[in-house]
Order: C-alpha cells, then sequence, then structure tokens
C-alpha cells in the first residue's frame, strides 16, 4: 500500500479542511452556543494547519527538479504490452504536433501517453517505457 504524499492530488485538502473545521468552524459554533472561546480547540487547528504547511514545504522541496507529477506513475497508468501493441509518435502534418503512445498491432487502436514537445521529451519517453526507438507516424 503507498502512503499518499500531502501535496497529492485531494489528500492535502482534506488535511486543511480538518485543521479549519478543529480550529475555526467549531470553536466558532461552541462561542456561539456557551459564548465561551474553546482555545485548545484553535490551537489545535493552528498546529494542524502549520504540520500540513511543514510537511508540504519538505515534500515541495524533495520533489524539486525531479520528475515531473504527471510522470511519475504514469508507467502504471499506461501500460505497455510489447506483445500486443508498438510505440509510435503521431505527429500532424498541419500542426507538428506530437504525442507519443502506443499503437494496438491487431486494430490499430492508439493510446496516447505524452506530448512531445522538444527532443528531451522523446528521451523521457523513451527512458521511463525503457524503449531504444520509437517509430513516427504523420
Amino acid at each position: 500500500m503507498k502512503i499518499p504524499k500531502i501535496n497529492s492530488n485531494g489528500y492535502g485538502g482534506l488535511w486543511i479542511g480538518a485543521s479549519l473545521l478543529v480550529g475555526a468552524v467549531a470553536p466558532f459554533v461552541l462561542w456561539l452556543i456557551f459564548r465561551r472561546v474553546f482555545w485548545v480547540l484553535v490551537i489545535l487547528g493552528g498546529i494542524g494547519l502549520l504540520a500540513f504547511l511543514i510537511l508540504f514545504a519538505i515534500e515541495m522541496h524533495q520533489d524539486s527538479a525531479k520528475v515531473p507529477y504527471y510522470e511519475r506513475d504514469m508507467r502504471d497508468k499506461v501500460a505497455y504490452d510489447p506483445q500486443t501493441q508498438y510505440a509510435v509518435i503521431r505527429s500532424s502534418i498541419c500542426t507538428g504536433e506530437k504525442v507519443a503512445g502506443f499503437k494496438n498491432k491487431k486494430n490499430g487502436h492508439f493510446t496516447d501517453v505524452m506530448v512531445i514537445r522538444t527532443p528531451a521529451d522523446e528521451e523521457r519517453f523513451k527512458k521511463i517505457y525503457g524503449l531504444d526507438t520509437v517509430k513516427t507516424e504523420y
């Protein structure tokens, strides 16, 4: 089981939401009912937000200059089976846009993986999937 990072989609929002609920909403509602401030809840909410900011900053520092977020699990998300597929870059004749992906050998179905803007993008695609060459189709 993979534990999600703070800065992954949806997880940070839950952390912030829970901290705000404990540190701001609950004390306000209790103040409306009892006309008394419950500082323990305010402090706990503040600690939760501070912990989130510290963890978020650490993770962003660790992730900087590494593999972009959209490429981290690309190999797991878009499976490549060399028995039934081959790697190909589809290049538009009109616009020159290039998209790397895999084409089914039997029915020709193309599964796009990533946009190729530079030769470095093509090299990253090859590296991610362990490819030596990629055919270009127009």
